[in-house]
């Protein structure tokens, strides 16, 4: 096994205001899919892309009152091309800087950023 992570949620309170955040910081498009079940009517998904075939991970926003957002949950670092680009749309999209980019010797450089749900989530680069 290359990758044992191959998903991931982010779960939201505001969907369309969280779509809006990882659409502007990361530049990318998602993919809605129709997720209602008689459990969770109201429940709203939506895909980050990717081709679903690749070792990686890939994810998901999510609202569904079952799960609610925050820090101190699961921490997942979104790999970029280069950190400062993204750091500097966070705030502008409505989101917090937590850590500034941090060079990690060998392994890159990470920050830490709050979205517009609460949820902290990294970033992770080489450069």
């Amino acid at each position: 096994m290359k990758n044992v992570i191959n998903w991931f949620e982010i779960y939201t309170s505001d969907f369309d205001r969280a779509k809006k955040f990882y659409s502007d910081v990361f530049q990318v498009e998602f993919t809605d899919v129709p997720m209602g079940s008689d459990n969770h009517p109201d429940m709203k998904y939506a895909t980050f892309p990717g081709d679903g075939n690749s070792w990686g991970a890939s994810g998901a926003l999510v609202k569904i009152d079952a799960a609610k957002p925050g820090i101190g949950g699961t921490l997942v670092y979104f790999m970029t091309d280069e950190i400062t680009s993204e750091l500097g749309r966070v705030e502008a999209a409505g989101g917090k800087i937590i850590r500034s980019k941090q060079n990690i010797g060998e392994f890159g450089f990470i920050a830490l950023i709050e979205d517009t749900e609460g949820n902290m989530i990294g970033m992770h680069s080489m450069k």
